[in-house]
């Protein structure tokens, strides 16, 4: 039976502390709408997306006003199209790019991910045209969100993708008005199939036909937790967190069941990740000062944050049989107004941002750099990040935006959840020698488990 209190305590977590779910994403395959002709491809994409996904934010909707908790975004995510769109006999992409935006418009969604390629051991000709066409696609469409995975555990990583994703970042930035392409693009290591957070997501082949997954957010009712235990040992800490991400999760997972099931499509996973916004009180860095720092970025950072981390997957695993996609603390940088506020102070820079990521979900995230900042540099930076994914098997990231015309020091707007980015100084010395190696970094040797 569902105690009373319980009930006011999640009331009291959805109105006061931003308790929220972050998205409800449908998964959908499109292995079937392979074609020669490119026309017929993106028609049958189209209509699938439509068919499977045209009541998807219907139905959230009404979830939402049933049980009274937020659900903030509808996505769906697809099948990457690097696989989908192999057989067809063109040189451009882009008009699968269009084909998603159109369904994607169509049924009222946020965003679409999936203009994907997987590309940690390889490239083929379809993963290649796949990722030059990404400044135009991204440019030309609304709501697509593409991602690249240039690195695994098991197979090291490409660093000839890795350069080229340097020059496309450029490129993306140099089409979209200050670099807001670059905002819907991001570089993997160890990509997972169900992440249902853009611009990240895309269904996986090894998934089903099609699936829910849902994000659940909760960066406010933590910080709200740990105000009543100041002054108390890390233990008492621990268990907190735990215990308020049991709390989250079991949220999510009434959501997820509920739209399984009005939806007739299978539930997948709830990802219980820590995912702010610029709203004050929604934010990790907070989080982090909360537990005792002046400011998040300062000595001690990484140890909070992977305490963080570690407590909030343990407390969600304990509410689901299915937690999955990436679930943990993300920390992008324009969308959490603790991290804002330590980047203009100067206490965060990115190499603390990448010391933080070997602790936490995901990686750099929503990064603003100069826009004069070379193709290189932003390719080592993105090698930098993979190999902390690639050594310590977990799932990292870049998601890096070089706004044209802007220094350090200055500030763009982004606008909703993605906030503002302080643009953030990189180091001056170059990598280029290094980048333009090529070929492969091998696996770690812990990648022989079999």
């Amino acid at each position: 039976m569902i105690d009373q209190k319980d009930i006011f305590a999640t009331i009291d977590m959805i109105e006061q502390q931003h308790l929220d779910i972050r998205t409800v994403t449908m998964g959908v395959s499109l292995l079937d709408c392979c074609d020669e002709d490119t026309d017929k491809a993106c028609g049958r994409i189209y209509d699938k997306i439509c068919s499977y996904a045209g009541n998807l934010v219907r139905t959230c909707e009404d979830i939402e006003s049933e049980f009274g908790i937020p659900i903030v975004n509808k996505r769906i995510s697809v099948t990457p199209i690097a696989l989908v769109a192999g057989p067809s006999k063109t040189e451009d992409y882009v008009p699968f790019a269009k084909a998603l935006d159109r369904a994607a418009a169509e049924c009222g969604v946020d965003f679409i991910g999936g203009y994907s390629a997987l590309v940690q051991k390889g490239m083929t000709k379809a993963d290649e045209k796949l990722i030059r066409s990404i400044p135009e696609a991204l440019s030309e469409t609304a709501i697509v969100c593409s991602s690249i995975n240039v690195g695994s555990t098991k197979a090291g990583i490409n660093m000839d993708a890795v350069a080229l994703m340097g020059r496309i970042i450029k490129e993306t930035a140099a089409k979209t008005a200050d670099g807001f392409g670059c905002a819907k693009l991001v570089v993997f290591c160890n990509a997972v199939e169900d992440n249902p957070f853009m611009a990240g997501a895309f269904h996986g082949p090894g998934e089903a036909e099609r699936v829910i997954n849902v994000g659940v957010s909760g960066p406010g009712v933590v910080y709200h937790s740990l105000q009543s235990v100041k002054g108390e040992s890390f233990d008492v800490v621990a268990e907190t967190i735990k215990k308020t991400a049991f709390r989250i999760t079991r949220m999510g997972q009434l959501v997820a069941l509920e739209a399984s099931k009005r939806l007739d499509t299978p539930f997948g996973i709830v990802d219980l990740s820590l995912a702010p916004t610029p709203a004050k009180g929604d934010s990790v860095a907070r989080i982090l000062e909360e537990m005792g720092l002046e400011v998040c970025g300062t000595h001690g950072t990484t140890a909070a944050l992977a305490l963080l981390n570690d407590a909030v997957k343990k407390g969600g695993v304990m509410a689901s049989s299915s937690v999955g996609g990436l679930s943990g603390a993300f920390i992008p940088v324009s969308e959490d107004e603790g991290m804002i506020a330590a980047a203009r102070s100067g206490v965060l820079d990115i190499d603390k941002l990448e010391a933080m990521t070997c602790v936490c979900s995901v990686g750099l995230d929503m990064i603003a750099v100069p826009g004069d900042t070379k193709a290189e540099t932003i390719s080592a930076i993105i090698a930098d990040e993979a190999a902390i994914g690639m050594v310590n098997s977990k799932t990292t990231a870049v998601r890096i935006i070089p706004v044209p015309g802007k220094g350090v020091g200055e500030t763009i707007e982004l606008g909703g959840l993605l906030g503002s980015a302080p643009i953030m100084p990189v180091h001056g010395e170059s990598s280029e020698s290094f980048v333009r190696r090529g070929g492969r970094i091998p696996a770690p040797i812990q990648s022989l488990k079999n």
